[in-house]
């Protein structure tokens, strides 16, 4: 009975209560919309710089993104440290290396070919790894964009270099297994290309660059580019078992002691037969030590 008698009254303070609760929730709200529309129109800001951004280091034209995440680039500065001893320089080291990549890439033609974990692993560690001399041999160079980003991380460690390529540059890249397709770029495989690209290197070695076109198994491309002991070797040609297997035999008759040699894609899974190879060739004996790995290359030692 009470309860029914309060019920009207209850409904009545609540109509005349009603109006100041709705001005008390508008006042307490408002300072809440007016930071919610400050935030709408950040992120829209936001998202027109990252817009710009973007079209430096999107996918587009090139097959692959260049935005690692920080997870990305914590792993990797991880693994430069581990390979080359040195964990104090990974990380300037990794993060030059990037900034590298992304301004050979903007200027150059063409494109670098892999992963920016990848690129950015071996133009790290290479410098770390201390070469005993600026002499560089890179079997497969696509655009020669690599080659050029190489020759400027090198020079910043210190190291004078002198390039030598050893590539068919048949107009498209060129795998045993796999059918030619156009490159994402648009741009051909030819010497005028790579050596445009050097040029962005900014070392005296990038303009006497030795361009040798053949592949690395033609027992005239070798003897034509067997004239020095190699202080850094790049191995990034024909991604066969026997193909490398046949490299990395070259490899131990030209390295000087104390080089360092990159095995590319060691450990890529569309890549089998590199690291089937590189396993199969130390351990039957050789003179070149397996260092360890950053991202999916191999590098190795000379004694």
């Amino acid at each position: 009975m009470a309860r029914r008698l309060l019920r009207p009254a209850a409904r009545a303070a609540l109509r005349l209560a009603e109006p100041t609760l709705r001005k008390g929730a508008e006042r307490a709200a408002r300072p809440l919309r007016t930071d919610l529309a400050a935030l709408t129109a950040e992120v829209a800001e936001l998202r027109e710089r990252q817009y710009a951004l973007s079209l430096l280091v999107d996918s587009t034209g090139r097959g692959t993104h260049r935005m690692p995440t920080p997870q990305v680039i914590d792993a990797l500065v991880r693994q430069v440290g581990a390979v080359s001893g040195r964990p104090e320089h990974a990380r300037r080291a990794v993060v030059t290396a990037f900034r590298t990549l992304v301004a050979q890439e903007a200027l150059g033609v063409g494109r670098l070919a892999g992963s920016t974990s990848n690129i950015c692993g071996k133009l790290a560690a290479i410098p770390l790894l201390a070469p005993p001399n600026g002499s560089i041999l890179e079997i497969g160079t696509l655009h020669g964009q690599f080659a050029a980003a190489l020759l400027r991380m090198v020079h910043r460690a210190g190291l004078e270099p002198e390039l030598t390529i050893v590539d068919p540059l048949a107009g498209s890249q060129l795998q045993p297994g796999t059918a030619g397709h156009a490159d994402p770029t648009g741009t051909p495989v030819r010497e005028d290309v790579v050596r445009a690209n050097l040029t962005l290197a900014g070392s005296p070695g990038a303009y006497t660059s030795r361009i040798q076109r053949g592949f690395s198994s033609d027992p005239e491309v070798r003897k034509a580019v067997a004239d020095r002991a190699y202080g850094v070797v790049v191995v990034d040609g024909d991604h066969s078992a026997d193909g490398v297997a046949a490299d990395l035999e070259w490899v131990e008759e030209i390295a000087a002691p104390g080089a360092v040699v990159v095995l590319d894609d060691y450990g890529d899974g569309k890549w089998p037969g590199v690291q089937q190879a590189a396993d199969a060739h130390l351990a039957g004996g050789s003179r070149l030590t397996l260092l360890g790995r950053a991202s999916t290359s191999a590098f190795l030692r000379a004694d």
